[in-house]
């Protein structure tokens, strides 16, 4: 390991200072905690993959209209606890223009980005049935949705959905809500961390279960319109964006402004609430709430309890760059392309140097590039494979943190590697090959 740019003594160091014995087990900022200390310590600049931060400029239309609120005095205003008029107006329009779905204004709200919206939601719905207190998650995921339920006190359970793909997903699933204790189930889609999209027939699958079952729908659309094997581009043009909200009516859209208009810093996240479930009158939440209403209850109990409200500002940052493009004057899908051309290219250079791709496929079609991948190592777990990796100065996170059952990989993002240190990437993916490889 002689040749290795980071020295066995600096990594132990970092590792030792927050008390982290297996890297297969520690969070997303754990691992950029460790990192941070690594290059501070050997000076070697890292081939960071371990955060889903965006890594492209803001949209600058969002900047200008959130500047040009800012000049109009509205940092001085409280927001309404409902989100601003035109930007619920805007974000019900995004919905027909891109996932051809009709939806009231009412039920979409603006949050402190999506995680505020996931925060939320689980909070309400753990609460409408007095004899369920379960959240099922569609795993691999994104582990912070699981920590939410943890920090609340609830309950999850969870398979890796991998396993059921296609008419496998209806058995399995019927063998969970069966039970009889989930409230609501969650996924992603395009997926963190694996990037597999669920086809029509899963979603019909899924919507005719949780209809059976009387089960609401959590679908993070974090990564709307980025499976860029389709064109979901053209406002009120299919094709459209796949979505649980196509077949079913008890939903709750989270769309992130971070990704697809790369907005991440301003924490604004969109929540739609289908006109069925905000309408919805549930009597177990008048044990919490002034009205069974979820809407309300979700509006007026829930969120005003968490934040009373989303930047102001921000909201009409959003609501510029939301406007452009429900006007087909602003292309958000064209901007955020770069991942996947950049993740064809960095997956190349994994499959070159001995890894293997450890999601491939949604069912029979090869996945697409972006934001995402997930690669693993002959020989190695997860864990063992981050741990080598920190040597040769590049980091990522576990699968075995996601839900995933296939603990020997590790979750790749695109978004903050930049071009110019693809020629690092390779020569270190090289060193670490002619090391490991036998």
């Amino acid at each position: 390991m002689s040749y290795t740019p980071i020295s066995e003594s600096v990594i132990s160091a970092a590792k030792s200072s927050l008390g982290l014995q297996n890297l297969g087990d520690a969070t997303i900022r754990e691992i950029k905690k460790i990192v941070d200390l690594i290059e501070a310590e050997s000076k070697i600049k890292f081939v960071r993959m371990e955060m889903g931060i965006p890594g492209l400029p803001a949209a600058s239309l969002a900047i200008d209209s959130e500047i040009q609120a800012l000049r109009d005095g509205v940092a001085a205003i409280y927001p309404d606890i409902m989100g601003v008029k035109a930007l619920k107006e805007e974000i019900s329009r995004f919905a027909k223009n891109f996932l051809n779905i009709d939806i009231s204004s009412e039920g979409c709200v603006p949050t402190v980005g999506s995680m505020q919206g996931g925060y939320a939601s689980f909070m309400t719905l753990s609460r409408i049935h007095e004899n369920k207190d379960t959240v099922l998650f569609l795993d691999p995921g994104f582990p912070v949705h699981k920590q939410q339920i943890k920090v609340m006190g609830g309950k999850f359970e969870q398979f890796d959905v991998y396993n059921f793909r296609g008419e496998k997903l209806r058995e399995k699933l019927e063998s969970v809500l069966s039970k009889g204790n989930i409230h609501s189930m969650l996924y992603s889609n395009p997926n963190n961390p694996t990037w597999i999209c669920f086809t029509d027939t899963e979603l019909k699958i899924i919507a005719e279960l949780a209809a059976k079952y009387n089960v609401v729908v959590v679908e993070d659309l974090a990564y709307i319109a980025m499976d860029f094997r389709q064109d979901y581009s053209k406002p009120g043009e299919p094709p459209y964006q796949p979505s649980i909200a196509k077949y079913y009516d008890k939903y709750i859209l989270l769309i992130s402004s971070s990704k697809s208009f790369s907005y991440a810093g301003q924490r604004i996240g969109m929540m739609l609430i289908s006109d069925t479930l905000y309408n919805e009158e549930f009597p177990a939440l008048l044990k919490y709430y002034k009205m069974p209403q979820f809407g309300y209850a979700m509006i007026f109990g829930t969120l005003y309890a968490l934040s009373s409200g989303t930047s102001h500002s921000a909201q009409y940052g959003l609501l510029g760059v939301l406007r452009a493009v429900n006007n087909g004057e602003y292309d958000f899908v064209e901007e955020v392309k770069e991942y996947g051309r950049k993740a064809e290219i960095m997956k190349q250079l994994f499959l070159n140097n001995g890894f293997k791709i450890v999601y491939d496929k949604d069912e029979d079609k090869e996945l697409a590039d972006g934001f995402y991948f997930t690669i693993s190592y002959p020989g190695m777990s997860g864990g063992e494979l981050l741990e080598a990796f920190l040597a040769y100065g590049i980091s990522a996170i576990a699968l075995s943190t996601t839900g995933s059952e296939r603990n020997e990989g590790i979750r790749a993002c695109v978004s903050l590697v930049r071009r110019d240190q693809f020629p690092d990437l390779e020569e270190r993916l090289k060193a670490f090959n002619q090391c490991f490889s036998g």
